[in-house]
């Protein structure tokens, strides 16, 4: 009679396994984002893809010349490069002058990536980064927006954003279609939640993080007499709350942690919008819940089943 021997096999986890790959994420935000792209083109004309390209071939050749001095393997084809070039360039006014726009691409890929160990290191959003870096150290260019006409840019002019007054006196429908001054990727929130259904139907992210960052700024902007749809349409809220805070290696990994990361993100960007000395804050308040992402995983990872909490 023939013997069977049976094998219990132990591995750490993950036991489930799916399709999923780094490119394969990556080119699905990239197609979410190419509405934005659309948008901007026909919105600030030829320039704003000039603009876009310039980031992107810049963050590309960033990365390979990195892994080619460290020796590493190439990771252009991740392209994540690419996703960070698009972000960056979407955080721009078209006008910026492109040896600019080139330096924002070296501190994201660079500074913020690469010297951290790479994809999956760092610890904030490249692209945020590389935005408040610009917008400090140029900001006059930072806010040398173009005002377009639908479908058709008019030359450059200095305009203030629809946030400079709470949106108030702008049509609901120029805030919703974008026919407004602003940077590249955030005045036309049509676009912006046309990527976003897009990233929910092919399970790229969770709508937790947009849900309660928006969620929580529009409740604040009520509770104080804001114009709550004017903060919601205006600025960079839809673009940073559905591409940029739902970043996998800089937002928490667990859903009560992603509330807590939102509800953060939602309150810090009402207090530099309604007290601070500037009008936008989304950028500066996803850098400042990226750094408290580790403490939020730690407080709010997961009990295993049949285990406990760890005495102290």
């Amino acid at each position: 009679m023939e013997k069977h021997t049976s094998y219990l096999r132990v591995s750490a986890c993950p036991h489930i396994h799916t399709s999923d790959s780094t490119t394969r994420i990556m080119l699905n935000v990239i197609i979410a984002l190419m509405p934005a792209l659309v948008a901007s083109v026909l919105l600030y004309g030829v320039r704003s893809l000039i603009v876009v390209a310039t980031t992107v071939a810049a963050c590309v050749l960033f990365e390979y010349l990195w892994c080619r001095f460290r020796h590493f393997n190439n990771t252009v084809g991740d392209c994540s490069a690419i996703v960070t070039g698009l972000l960056l360039a979407y955080n721009l006014p078209s006008t910026i002058p492109l040896y600019m726009a080139v330096v924002g691409a070296f501190v994201s890929i660079i500074v913020v990536k690469e010297l951290f160990g790479g994809i999956g290191r760092n610890f904030a959003n490249p692209a945020i980064v590389g935005r408040i870096v610009l917008a400090v150290s140029f900001s006059s260019a930072m806010t040398n927006f173009t005002y377009p006409t639908p479908l058709i840019a008019c030359d450059a002019i200095t305009s203030a954003t629809p946030l400079a007054s709470g949106g108030a006196g702008i049509p609901l429908l120029d805030l919703f279609l974008g026919t407004h001054g602003g940077v590249l990727g955030e005045t036309c929130a049509l676009a912006l939640l046309l990527g976003l259904v897009w990233l929910l139907v092919t399970h790229t992210i969770e709508i937790t993080i947009p849900l309660v960052y928006v969620g929580t700024v529009a409740v604040l902007s009520a509770v104080f007499g804001q114009n709550v749809l004017g903060e919601v349409l205006s600025g960079g809220l839809l673009l940073g709350a559905i591409f940029m805070a739902t970043d996998y290696t800089t937002s928490p990994f667990t859903r009560k942690g992603k509330i807590i990361f939102a509800l953060g993100c939602g309150v810090i960007t009402c207090l530099i919008r309604f007290w601070g000395n500037m009008n936008e804050g989304v950028s500066y308040s996803i850098l400042l819940m990226n750094l408290f992402v580790p403490f939020i995983n730690e407080h709010t990872r997961n009990v295993p089943m049949g285990g406990g909490k760890a005495k102290k």
